[in-house]
């Protein structure tokens, strides 16, 4: 068997390239958070913004180390924090096991090797049905979310601003729902004389009250594509909220619910209810239940999705973006639907828009 320095060198490089691998994006995102937890000062919020951060690095910070890379290529690692990654990967600790108030959140780097051995799969999407324009709390206007979303290829959004009762969001009223109804046709009147094949839907996220109520008369919505029923209020309580979302589920409005759990990473866990029974609900009532693709809810998790499949639950997949760039993070709810094998006849993201309307209209 060969021997000598030169053997010895491979090994210990082959040593540290299957040290390298063992830990990965998520991982890290919980190592980051339990420094945060330990630090003072001004590193607290570097390490929970690093956390934050590391779901959405586009590839693995071991696979970009491996490259001869520099760790401070990735979004909110400088020079100190990259010292401490690269002690991590070069020697790993023990893979920590997240708090229920961080657990279950994927990244962005699984998603993309995910779709890498399925290709087929995100190329099924047709438009996101969740988002916000300056009518609220958005960053942009509605033909600025149109055109990146027809960058990435959608057939339709729906534009879904806040309602009246979310006032800290900017929720808007009848009357402004009315007038953003007309820049809605603006906007299709501008895309269809361009001969764009894409359609802004006309949508709300009504806000609901614990006992499944909107905020929205019903003639108003009436006018509407679909609406998308969220709760925003009393998100911390312990007891459990079954019949909550029974309620919302038979609110005759709600076409979608809106980010179920209400969880947010690192911040709050989110309702507990008997999902089992919410989800059969839904099916019954074909009230699609949403992914909230937004990373840092990532709501439903692939853990509810199984029972959401299990029951014959409708799924949405949306991105609930304030900017035309968190359009992509779709590619984190395709990836948790993909992992609990939800069908694809089952995601009304998936639908042509007329499919869609009908089923809206139903």
């Amino acid at each position: 068997m060969p021997n000598g320095p030169g053997c010895a060198a491979q090994e210990k490089f082959a040593q540290h390239r299957i040290a390298v691998v063992k830990l990965d994006n998520a991982a890290i995102a919980e190592l980051l958070a339990l420094e945060a937890e330990r630090a003072e000062g001004t590193l607290v919020k570097a390490f929970k913004r690093a956390s934050r951060a590391a779901f959405l690095w586009p590839l693995e910070a071991s696979e970009l180390l491996a490259r001869g890379g520099s760790l401070t290529e990735l979004p909110g690692i400088g020079p100190y924090l990259e010292r401490l990654l690269r002690s991590w990967l070069e020697k790993p600790p023990r893979k920590p096991r997240p708090p229920p108030v961080r657990a279950n959140f994927l990244t962005l780097a699984k998603a993309r090797s995910l779709f890498a051995k399925h290709p087929d799969w995100p190329k099924q999407y047709r438009g996101d049905l969740q988002m916000h324009s300056h009518w609220s709390d958005g960053a942009a206007d509605i033909r600025a979310m149109a055109d990146a979303a027809r960058a990435r290829g959608y057939q339709f959004i729906a534009i879904t601003d806040h309602s009246q009762g979310l006032k800290i969001a900017g929720g808007i009223n009848e009357t402004e729902l009315r007038e953003q109804e007309h820049e809605i046709q603006r906007v299709n009147e501008a895309l269809r004389k361009q001969g764009a094949d894409f359609k802004v839907l006309r949508s709300i996220e009504m806000n609901l009250s614990p006992q499944g109520k909107g905020d929205m008369n019903a003639r108003s919505l009436k006018r509407l594509d679909l609406v998308v029923g969220s709760f925003h209020s009393k998100l911390r309580v312990k007891e459990d909220q079954t019949e909550r979302y029974l309620a919302a589920l038979r609110n005759p409005h709600v076409n979608i619910l809106g980010h179920p759990v209400g969880r947010i990473y690192n911040h709050r866990v989110g309702l507990p209810a008997d999902w089992k029974r919410v989800c059969g609900e839904a099916a019954k009532l074909d009230v699609a239940l949403e992914i909230d693709s937004y990373p840092d809810r990532q709501d439903l998790s692939v853990e509810l999705l199984l029972l959401a499949r299990e029951e014959g639950a409708r799924i949405a997949i949306d991105t609930d973006a304030h900017a035309p760039e968190q359009l992509a993070f779709a590619e984190l709810g395709l990836a948790a639907a993909l992992l609990a094998r939800i069908p694809a006849e089952r995601i009304v993201n998936f639908m042509p828009a007329e499919q869609l309307l009908k089923w809206a209209k139903r």
